[in-house]
């Protein structure tokens, strides 16, 4: 009878130490989970606001050009 107990009880205790290690695993990987999404998410906004950055940049390099030569550096009089 007591045999059967001690085991019983160190099966319980061997169930009871691998469902805490799960469960302690399962919240781990949950964390990294959380802050993964947290991350793409910030980078999604970080990579929009750099986009409109560009976008901006390009529409101010499309304009129009300016013929310079007419400045008295180019002029002909000698």
């Amino acid at each position: 009878m007591i045999p059967l107990l001690t085991s019983c009880i160190f099966i319980f205790i061997e169930q009871f130490s691998i469902v805490s290690i799960l469960a302690v695993s399962v919240i781990f990987f949950l964390v990294l989970l959380i802050l993964g999404v947290r991350k793409s998410y910030k980078l999604k906004a970080e990579n929009e606001r750099l986009m409109n950055a560009t976008n901006e940049l390009l529409k101010e390099e499309k304009q129009e050009y300016q013929d310079f030569t007419n400045s008295h550096i180019y002029s002909n009089e000698n």
